[in-house]
């Protein structure tokens, strides 16, 4: 087992309130600046700053964008939720029913850059709209991100603890499943042991999979509660044990991430 000292910080958040969408498929885009905006005025294509879709600061991330589908509003529970309760009906073998949501975004998800699919080099998509693709059509595509906020929010509705985790270019789930046989680690998140990695950017990739490369890389991850798409009044301290996030390694990781999206902000402005 690999264990990872863990140290809890409240991560920084913006002041502006959530917008009135409602969590299905954005229809609501704006551009300003060169970058796009949903409903939710969280931009799609910058994942960095206060408005960004994973609010990535040199301290932390929150990936805003999640919380379009699992929001404290009622309404923000919609396809993707959806797809998770009623997978959580047909499976009540926990460790059958976490495979089953992972194949569900593996094979029905095709990866795709944005850069091709979009014309962006970043161009996130909340879990429902990911989803509606694949009730409606019978598969969709997507990118990493895409990959990670819609397995993190259809694990939570089917009744497990979920998380976002960020690496350098990279981000994929986690699920807390501690009686998971078929995993090659586990991750100590939030204090507790039992979290497994939910990598779905290839078709072969089995659920529990970590790539041995992260194994040794300084990550973060956000575990997936009701919150708004912006919380209010956040500021940095100690959170609790059932939310927010956290860091594996030091502070240079974010720096590192957020150099690089300076960077991928400045090539895409020449």
């Amino acid at each position: 087992m690999k264990k990872l000292a863990l140290a809890c910080i409240l991560l920084l958040t913006s002041l502006a309130s959530a917008g009135s969408g409602l969590a299905t498929p954005s229809s609501g885009f704006y551009k300003s600046g060169g970058e796009e905006y949903d409903d939710w005025d969280v931009y799609r294509t910058r994942c960095w700053d206060d408005d960004g879709f994973f609010q990535v600061t040199e301290e932390g991330f929150r990936p805003a964008i999640a919380f379009e589908s699992v929001g404290k509003i009622g309404e923000l529970k919609d396809i993707a939720w959806e797809v998770g309760e009623r997978l959580a009906g047909q499976y009540s073998d926990r460790n059958k029913l976490a495979e089953q949501i992972f194949a569900y975004a593996r094979d029905h998800v095709t990866y795709t850059s944005d850069a091709i699919q979009f014309g962006y080099d970043e161009f996130a998509r909340n879990a429902d709209e990911v989803a509606e693709e694949i009730e409606s059509q019978g598969s969709s595509r997507g990118d990493c991100e895409d990959y990670a906020v819609l397995l993190a929010v259809m694990f939570r509705a089917a009744g497990f603890r979920s998380a976002v985790v960020l690496a350098p270019e990279h981000a994929a789930a986690l699920v807390h499943l501690p009686e998971y046989p078929g995993a090659n680690n586990y991750w100590e998140f939030n204090g507790e042991d039992g979290w497994v990695w939910a990598e779905g950017t290839g078709r072969t990739n089995p659920f529990g999979w970590t790539p041995s490369k992260f194994m040794r890389s300084d990550l973060s991850a956000y575990e997936i509660v009701e919150e708004n798409v912006f919380e209010l009044g956040a500021s940095k301290a100690p959170l609790p044990s059932d939310g927010g996030g956290a860091f594996f390694g030091g502070s240079s990781f974010f720096m590192l991430i957020f150099f690089l999206m300076l960077i991928s902000a400045f090539r895409r402005r020449r």
